[in-house]
């Protein structure tokens, strides 16, 4: 059942845009509240720093992270997914329900799930069923699978060599060393949640401006000034309000972290993280955290990686975007057969 040449009154059009953003907003929240525990677990875990002050780093990074390092990837979630034209204010709404949803459920289960991966199930599945396939742009959704695939392995490749050399160069260190690493998580912890903030925000952002677009209160793919503002927030207040659960199961669960544990695996995530919101390639946080802690502990010892937590991580992201999916291609069923 495709939407063909439906268009929205302005009033209608206006409450679906209030609503999108809206719902834009609490994405963005939930996505710092699910993503939280990733960007902090490592160095509370190992006890290099304790929850009130990476909490408040992490904040602080996070706010400022939007509103650095250019826009590839609003551009990217804006123009490089769906066509714009074919996209109603009402798929667009159905489409980030679909992920909020998700998100509420993987947090309420304490799973580190993607984030980024509920997004496109949800695009995918709305936009399918309103519109068909001419609605997607299939360059643009194998340009995002190829990151989202390739980051977790850069995560535990470069969390595993990381690891090694550290233990190469520190081999003949007294255990003064952990000093060394247990002040350098400040370092980390600000890296990480600044190309957090950088990757994240940018999602959200370009929902905001696509949401403008569809509605035709805008024609050029640029950022409002107030739309930063509000999904930096949006995303910070997720980062305060984040759960402990996520934060046992990427710090403990996986493998047990010490402070040199918990620097190579969040200098390798940020490095990554950064590098995809630089290209433009929106990458799951929680996935390349996971992996990087996968990384450095196989370097210790595979044996002492806790392979059955791994597999249910992994079994998490692969039902991610299917599910989501599924969901919003269900709401928007609905919401044709109700004439939206």
């Amino acid at each position: 059942m495709c939407r063909t040449g439906k268009t929205d009154s302005p009033l209608t059009t206006l409450i679906f845009f209030a609503a999108t953003v809206a719902a834009t907003l609490l994405y963005a929240f939930l996505n710092g509240m699910n993503d939280s525990g990733g960007l902090v677990a490592a160095a509370i875990s190992s006890r290099s720093l304790t929850p009130r002050i990476a909490m408040t780093l992490a904040s602080l990074a996070e706010f400022v992270g939007p509103f650095l390092f250019g826009t590839a990837i609003a551009t990217t979630m804006g123009k490089g997914l769906v066509e714009v034209s074919a996209l109603s204010s009402s798929t667009l709404f159905v489409a980030i329900v679909s992920a909020i949803i998700w998100n509420l459920a993987a947090h309420y289960f304490g799973i580190p799930s993607s984030s980024t991966h509920a997004l496109l199930g949800g695009l995918f599945g709305a936009v399918w069923i309103a519109h068909g396939i001419d609605g997607l742009i299939p360059s643009g959704f194998i340009k995002v699978f190829a990151a989202l695939i390739a980051a977790p392995i850069l995560g535990s490749v470069i969390g595993y060599v990381g690891m090694r050399w550290i233990k190469f160069l520190t081999r003949s260190a007294t255990p003064d060393v952990n000093v060394f690493f247990k002040r350098v998580q400040v370092v980390n912890i600000i890296a990480l949640a600044l190309s957090h903030g950088t990757n994240d925000g940018q999602k959200s952002i370009g929902l905001i401006v696509l949401a403008l677009a569809v509605a035709k209160y805008q024609t050029d793919f640029v950022a409002p000034y107030w739309a930063i503002l509000l999904c930096a927030g949006a995303l910070t207040l997720g980062i305060r309000f984040g759960g402990q659960r996520i934060i046992r199961t990427m710090g403990e669960s996986i493998y047990r972290l010490r402070p040199v544990h918990a620097f190579a695996a969040q200098t390798a995530s940020a490095a990554i993280v950064l590098g995809a919101a630089l290209s433009g390639s929106p990458v799951s946080t929680s996935q390349v955290v996971s992996t990087a802690i996968i990384g450095v502990g196989s370097a210790e010892r595979i044996s002492a990686v806790r392979w059955v937590v791994t597999g249910r991580i992994l079994a998490a992201w692969i039902i991610t975007i299917p599910a989501s999916a599924l969901v919003a291609a269900m709401l928007e069923f609905i919401f044709i057969r109700f004439g939206y």
